[in-house]
């Protein structure tokens, strides 16, 4: 089906334009002393200014860089982009180091994990009472586990040739929002019940540390002195120890059906007080601990493994831009970074992500009743805990079938995605990617967290020794890859310009941020 629908876009005269699809990288990671424990100093002064800075800012914690792209054309030129920012930035570090896993290195005591910190303006302290309130909402711990999220997009011709098909009619000015929405919305409920593949495919955290763990219960094996682990385990970081919360899987029935669905949902959850998050005001050692004590602080809080996603102006509530634009993106959000890859991710994952996602666009997508929003969270639990498994069964709507196979029935689809797509642009990356990822499905040990497993055992290797050799390698692949002065130049620029753009931002008084707080709550009312 999908093959078929990709035969006829091509035929377009603006096919190749039409199908070449956009996407940008955020690649997060902590710093780290040259020993593998968390650096617990202040963001490089050198780096720029976090807050105003558009390709080098932190997520949860201070220790905990964001690299992000801008939008690119081709999975090269991204990756290009990419490696320039992380090869800058590791230049720029003194001492430290940049870890190379997603789970995180040898952590200090759960309140020594230091939050970002954004200055005294209204949108820094905003952004520094949310990371406080999910400090304690789910422990600082949590946070510190980091991914590659992969944002990516269709050009509008896209849609308006996929309307043309279904229809035989232009698509409309007035429908065009709709009609991208209904399009990306059938994309993301096919891709949560295939979530499953690049789970198993590019897992990469099968193991954790022990300071990763220690205030915690868990099913985890030692794994000699310092580590635990599960043995089919391809993503913990994904899985019942990582970006999960009992919460929001209880109270907010996020089901991707439609635009509206969505926005009303988060808009739920971020307007209904929840009692645990109020009580836990009772015990704030400073004035906002959080910024509200509802399901979710944000819709930023809202954990899942895809997500849409528009570019609102500065200011500008979020749901409420996307209820007016539609979606502009999706941003998919449970890839593991692959600790033997300098940059994190590959040419060859990528490729196939795009696939992928082209699969689940083209591909019928019928709406997810309870049955099926089930069939798809546990399909991905289980490969997540246990997907290298020999004859793991998992569902494909209520019919029992083993991962192998279902994983080799989607790669021969999306093989034939890859023969129309390449001819088209002239290449064959997409068939080489495919080749390049296949023995995976029958020998787990290929995927990364079977190679991490395989290694710690042969090498009797505790992860954090294991993974602070990949960073001392990667470090020296970046400080002796050449720079262009002009790449270099044009960074230390943004630098110096997000400097003076964080010198121009006012601070301001507790009573200040107390009625900016109001007013960002009546946004979502």
């Amino acid at each position: 089906m999908a093959a078929d629908l990709l035969k006829q876009l091509v035929t377009a005269s603006n096919a190749q334009e039409m199908l070449t699809f956009q996407r940008g990288i955020e690649r997060e990671l902590l710093r780290t002393t040259q020993q593998g424990a968390l650096a617990l100093t202040q963001h490089p002064n050198a780096l720029g200014a976090k807050l105003t800075h558009p390709s080098i800012t932190t997520d949860f914690s201070e220790s905990q860089l964001e690299l992000i792209t801008p939008v690119h054309a081709s999975t090269e030129t991204v990756l290009a982009d990419l490696a320039q920012i992380h090869q800058w930035t590791a230049q720029h570090l003194n001492d430290e180091r940049l870890w190379p896993g997603s789970m995180p290195c040898r952590l200090p005591e759960e309140h020594l994990i230091p939050l970002a910190y954004y200055g005294d303006s209204n949108l820094g302290r905003l952004k520094t009472t949310y990371r406080h309130g999910l400090g304690i909402r789910y422990n600082r711990t949590m946070q510190t586990i980091c991914a590659v999220h992969y944002n990516f997009s269709f050009k509008p011709a896209f849609f308006d040739a996929m309307h043309q098909i279904a229809t035989s009619q232009p698509l409309p000015a007035a429908g065009e929002r709709a009609y991208r929405s209904e399009k990306y919305f059938g994309l993301m409920r096919n891709f949560r019940s295939l979530a499953w593949l690049p789970a198993y495919l590019f897992g990469a955290s099968p193991a954790v540390d022990q300071s990763f763990v220690r205030n915690q219960q868990h099913d985890l094996l030692p794994l000699g002195d310092q580590t635990f682990y599960k043995p089919y385990a391809t993503s913990l970081r994904s899985g019942g120890l990582g970006y999960q919360s009992a919460t929001q899987a209880e109270l907010l029935n996020v089901c991707y059906n439609s635009l509206e669905n969505y926005t009303a949902t988060l808009r739920h959850g971020i307007t209904t007080q929840f009692l645990p998050y109020q009580a836990l005001e009772q015990h704030k050692t400073i004035q906002f601990a959080q910024v509200n004590t509802n399901i979710l602080q944000s819709e930023a809080e809202f954990y899942s493994s895809v997500r849409a996603k528009s570019n609102p102006p500065p200011g500008q509530n979020f749901l409420k831009h996307l209820d007016e634009n539609g979606v502009g993106y999706i941003e998919v959000r449970m890839l593991d970074i692959n600790p033997y890859l300098p940059l994190g991710v590959s040419a060859d994952q990528l490729n196939f992500m795009d696939l992928l996602l082209l699969h689940c666009m083209l591909s019928p997508s019928p709406e997810h009743d309870e049955r099926l929003c089930h069939e798809a969270v546990q399909n991905f639990t289980q490969v997540t805990e246990s997907g290298r498994k020999p004859g793991l069964i998992l569902e494909n709507t209520a019919q029992p079938i083993r991962l192998q196979a279902w994983a080799r029935k989607l790669f021969q689809t999306l093989y034939e995605l890859a023969e129309i797509l390449d001819p088209l642009h002239q290449t064959t990356r997409y068939k080489a990617s495919l080749d390049a990822l296949i023995g995976r499905i029958d020998d787990p040990d290929l995927t990364p967290s079977g190679q991490i497993l395989k290694d710690l055992m042969s090498q009797s290797a505790s992860l954090i020794d294991h993974h602070l050799q990949l960073s001392r390698r990667h470090h020296q692949d970046f400080m002796t890859q050449p720079i262009t002065p002009a790449v270099s130049q044009a960074l230390d620029q943004l630098a110096a310009q997000s400097r003076r753009d964080f010198d121009q931002i006012p601070a301001n008084r507790d009573e200040d941020f107390s009625e900016f707080l109001a007013n960002y709550h009546k946004a979502y009312e």
